[in-house]
């Protein structure tokens, strides 16, 4: 059968090879076993991102929120917010100096016209002409007058030239464009649909915004008092004022109409505090209309008591670049964006909450991979719930039994990847005895051996003594068996330090991470063998195989009962009669606890009868036959000295070990020493 590939060009299409669970799992293993706490695992995992099948790195929300800071810095540090101001005084004074020299021109030629009228003409009567040149040359003066007496103020200025008729056509095209360009500005505090209303609105417009603006208003009123607004009414009387898209409730429209006016009041909360005032004064002077503009001010007012703390920021800008005042209304527009994404993308770093985040302001400011890499993030929790590694339980998530034995395996894995060859692959071969687990391997028959005859050496040993023929005759010592080995069943309890000095230290996770891994090899490799865990700080306490990646330790409670920890070792060994018993210790300091009258007593240095009820216990351990052997995680010179006691008292051996070590040191002492073998002769 002939294969054959088809091979087409990407265009992003396709689809990409999807996340391992098990790669996942692990990337988040740390962190779980380091705090105990699945929630804050995942959250770590979101914040800090993962390796891709393809090998590369999916930035993780922490990188997310960074791109997005530097990007308002850079804003900051380019733009002067000042000039906004600066550049409407600008085009004011501009409308005016060109409407200056237009009636300082029409002035020069009334009086050159006199001049020219003192000469007799046949054509033109001297008289007409004369009333003709003063009625220009006192239109002129009167507009010289007015431009000459206009208020220092813009504001006074705008709402003065309003009512003024321009002699200059470009002094007037100017104008109308200032004025045009603050409309927008001020509309923009209003809802987009409303826009094109209020930049070319007619009398009869006028009228029906500031009725629309009042009746909206009294709704506010009327909720502040504690009364539900009729939105539907308000709806059927302006409803077409609002475009095709209209909000369905007064609090979507408030919404709306917070979000029109934040950018604005950024803009003006972040101009320096002369200037606030003045760019206020222009965009209501621009209106015309001071009843419209005090329902538009009371309506600010209003939507500010009803959404306390969703104002606009101010910005600390500190660049030069100038900007006009559309164009600062929209990098407000922008800043505030900004703040919401980078709180959603908080949102969802701290709490998990990523449904939160827009998608399209992502893409926004970020670009199309960094909403594409956010999608990806979204997908790895169902990837953990696919695989079965994780549950859903109301808000949070779990994680399950197939996930507990899977993060054992993985610290399994992790120490015999650390192993370094000629360690535990070559430990020694296992002898042989007359017990146990049958081998391939046969040795002669001795008296009392189980008769696992192995007949075809047996025939071969009677056919080599007596040579070719038959019948075959058996002699006692033809017989050969298979051999066997002897194989012990141990009952092991690991004791673990919870103390605060542990994760101090990070020797914590590294413990937690035997612990898994221990129980894992002996549930594959040796299900005869039974495995416990006693963690123990103040007081100590049996961990079931489920609860170990949820283990914590707890700043707030001190001392390092061993004594607590050694008394449950010793009860349940009891129950375990004809196995091998050991306990398996590691800690990084000495006991500062012991029980006392069902209590624990703390002292710091150790107490003598801290250190002497321990050693009791150590002591009946040891009459009991249970091997001790303790892993130091510190060599400070009293922790020798006590591990020293004990390995003199029960004869267990101490390892000095590190927690990048400890792994690797207690899985090899646990396999090398699992089984006992019985030699047998040939």
């Amino acid at each position: 059968m002939t294969l054959s590939f088809r091979y087409s060009s990407w265009d992003g299409s396709q689809g990409t090879e999807s996340f391992d669970p098990d790669d996942l799992l692990s990337a988040l293993g740390d962190d779980l076993l380091n705090f105990g706490d699945l929630q804050h695992a995942l959250r770590n995992l979101m914040q800090r991102g993962v390796q891709t099948p393809q090998g590369d790195n999916l930035q993780g929300l922490r990188d997310m929120l960074q791109n997005l800071r530097q990007q308002r810095r850079d804003k900051l540090d380019r733009f002067d917010i000042s000039s906004v101001v600066d550049e409407l005084k600008e085009a004011l004074e501009e409308v005016v100096q060109k409407e200056q020299e237009a009636v300082q021109e029409s002035l020069d030629r009334t009086s050159a016209a006199d001049a020219d009228n003192s000469e007799p003409s046949d054509e033109i009567d001297p008289e007409e002409q004369k009333r003709l040149n003063d009625l220009l040359e006192s239109i002129a003066q009167k507009k010289q007058d007015f431009l000459d007496e206009l208020p220092e103020n813009q504001a006074g200025q705008i709402a003065a030239l309003r009512e003024y008729d321009f002699l200059s056509p470009e002094a007037r095209e100017r104008f109308e464009e200032l004025l045009e360009r603050l409309k927008e500005a001020t509309s923009s505090q209003m809802l987009d649909q409303l826009n094109e209303s209020l930049k070319n609105m007619s009398p009869e417009d006028m009228n029906r915004i500031k009725d629309m603006v009042r009746d909206l208003n009294d709704m506010m009123n009327d909720r502040m008092k504690g009364q539900e607004p009729n939105f539907d009414e308000f709806m059927d009387k302006h409803g077409d004022m609002f475009g095709e898209n209209p909000p369905t409730s007064l609090d979507e429209l408030m919404e709306q109409m917070q979000a029109q006016m934040n950018a604005m009041q950024s803009l003006m909360s972040s101009l320096p505090s002369d200037q606030q005032g003045q760019l206020q004064d222009m965009l209501n002077s621009s209106l015309g209309d001071p009843e419209l503009q005090s329902e538009l001010n009371e309506l600010a007012e209003n939507l500010s008591f009803l959404n306390p703390g969703n104002q606009g920021n101010q910005y600390p800008f500190r660049g030069s670049d100038d900007l006009t005042l559309e164009a600062a209304t929209e990098l407000m527009r922008q800043m505030n964006d900004m703040d919401s994404l980078e709180k959603s993308l908080e949102r969802a770093q701290y709490r998990g909450e990523m449904d939160g985040v827009d998608l399209e302001k992502l893409r926004e400011f970020l670009g199309d991979d960094a909403a594409d890499e956010f999608e990806e993030l979204q997908k790895l929790l169902d990837v953990l719930e696919e695989a079965g590694y994780i549950q859903s339980d109301g808000d949070e998530w779990r994680l399950t039994p197939r996930g507990t034995r899977m993060i054992g395996e993985n610290a399994l894995r992790e120490i015999f990847r650390q192993l370094k060859l000629g360690t535990i692959g070559n430990h020694p071969v296992p002898e042989n005895g007359r017990q146990g687990e049958r081998l391939d391997e046969s040795k002669p028959y001795e008296f009392g051996d189980p008769f696992h005859l192995d007949m075809k050496q047996t025939i071969m040993n009677a056919l080599e003594r007596e040579g070719r023929g038959s019948p075959v005759h058996l002699d006692p010592d033809d017989f050969e068996i298979y051999r066997s080995e002897l194989q012990t069943t141990t009952a092991t309890v690991l004791m673990v330090d919870l103390s605060w000095s542990m994760a101090l230290r990070g020797s914590f996770i590294a413990a937690k991470k035997v612990a898994l891994a221990l129980q894992n090899l002996i549930k594959a490799q040796y299900p005869r063998d039974t495995f416990y865990v006693i963690g123990f700080n103040a007081y100590a306490r049996e961990l079931k195989p489920n609860e170990l990646p949820f283990v914590s330790w707890d700043e707030t409670v001190v001392g390092t009962n061993m004594h607590h920890a050694l008394m449950l070792a010793e009860d349940i060994l009891a129950k375990h009669t004809g196995s091998t018993k050991q306990i398996l210790m590691v800690s990084d300091g000495e006991p500062t606890a012991h029980m006392e009258n069902g209590r624990s007593r703390f002292s710091y240095p150790p107490s003598p009868v801290t250190i002497r009820e321990t050693l009791k216990s150590v002591k009946r351990l040891t009459q009991k036959q249970v091997t001790i052997n303790t892993f130091m995680l510190d060599r400070s010179h009293s922790l020798k000295e006590f591990v020293n006691q004990i390995a003199k008292l029960n004869g267990g051996r101490v390892f000095f070990s590190t927690p990048d070590q400890l792994g690797e040191y207690m899985l090899i002492d646990y396999v090398e020493h699992k089984t006992k073998q019985i030699g047998g002769r040939r």
